[in-house]
């Protein structure tokens, strides 16, 4: 029994940006949104890869363009509103 790939959630904030911010196993819908600029195909969900690997563990090869990419990215939004990842800005009390 094999088991299917899924994109690290922890990335979930760079899907779909198009910057190539996305680390190696986190979700994708093209290319663009990966720092490997290697968006593989693993059965209709994009993740991230390298282009050496782009073709193991049932990987269909670079350049999947997510054909649901609006619904993959308000899913991954959904994501990180859920983890709650929030940047906090604190004061120090040091005066300068």
């Amino acid at each position: 029994m094999a088991l299917a790939l899924t994109p690290n959630v922890a990335g979930s904030k760079s899907v779909g940006a198009g910057d190539a911010s996305q680390f190696i196993t986190g979700g994708c819908v093209s290319d663009a949104d990966c720092s490997s600029a290697c968006c593989a195909n693993a059965s209709n969900v994009g993740i991230c890869s390298a282009e050496a690997a782009a073709f193991q563990n049932g990987k269909n090869g670079c350049g999947f363009a997510d054909p649901n990419a609006a619904a993959t990215i308000a899913a991954a939004k959904a994501q990180v509103a859920k983890q709650g990842f929030r940047r906090v800005v604190r004061d120090s009390g040091v005066q300068v």
